[in-house]
């Protein structure tokens, strides 16, 4: 039987601006004090927003105990970001995180250590390669990206900026394969549009021969579908939902029956 994450209820205490396509909140107070690290540099938890009952995940950029630190990359429209890009701000808003996860694990005979990502990827590279780092590993990042995100990454990794496709895609699939791999085994890490990461593996495996627990290839989300404003907000049912003393599996089911009569209506 399954059973339900871990929850903790924090406090929105700032949110800072990185760059246009990134947004920074920390969060804090006595309710994550329960909420304990995994050790592992690309750890994620689930992020609930007020007015919503749907997890979003984030990577940990950093968590001290006191502090817990999600970088944020904004779009037009999603759960997270319209609510964190809100013009009357979030400060002293109240979110709920579940106990984070992580898969990292770079292998003890690791010679090199090289990371590559878009834009999503960035707080998990930096985390990996102050990791890495600090084990004495040389480190190589290759970050595709809108625009550079001044002292974001460590200072003594090797950084290649690239930029973003003009179509809002990405080319990190070709950027793989015409790397020059350093000698002797190693760690590879890398993140981002899904389709990419699927031919990663496949030449991972098949032309540079990498053994499977060499390396780590995570598709962070889906090219090829234009976001759209979601066709019932669920921020109204949560709302009353809660105020009539439902479980979150009522709130669930009322949620899906106004989609579903939306879809009749048209």
């Amino acid at each position: 039987m399954s059973t339900r994450a871990q929850q903790h209820v924090g406090t929105v205490l700032r949110r800072e601006r990185l760059t246009p396509h990134l947004l920074r909140l920390v969060i804090g107070g006595e309710g994550l004090a329960g909420l304990v690290s995994t050790g592992l540099p690309d750890e994620w938890l689930g992020l609930v927003v007020p007015g919503q009952f749907q997890s979003r995940y984030y990577t940990v950029r950093s968590w001290d105990g006191t502090e817990l630190v999600l970088d944020v990359v904004v779009h037009e429209v999603g759960l997270v970001t319209e609510w964190a890009q809100r013009a009357d701000g979030v400060i002293g808003e109240q979110v709920t995180v579940t106990d984070p996860k992580g898969s990292v694990s770079i292998p003890d005979d690791a010679g090199w250590v090289v990371l590559v990502g878009d834009l999503t990827a960035m707080p998990a590279m930096a985390r990996t390669a102050e990791h890495a780092l600090a084990a004495g590993l040389p480190v190589s990042i290759h970050a595709e990206v809108p625009e550079k995100v001044p002292g974001y990454l460590p200072d003594g990794a090797d950084v290649t900026w690239l930029p973003q496709p003009a179509d809002h895609g990405s080319a990190l699939a070709d950027v793989v394969a015409g790397l020059a791999w350093p000698a002797g085994p190693g760690y590879f890490w890398m993140a981002g549009e899904s389709a990419q990461m699927r031919a990663i593996r496949k030449h991972l495996m098949r032309e540079v021969a990498m053994a499977s627990d060499h390396y780590d290839v995570m598709g962070y989300w889906r090219g090829g579908q234009q976001r759209q404003p979601r066709a019932v907000d669920p921020g109204p049912i949560w709302r009353a939902g809660k105020a009539a003393g439902k479980s979150d599996d009522e709130i669930w089911a009322d949620y899906d029956a106004a989609r579903d009569a939306q879809e009749t209506d048209r």
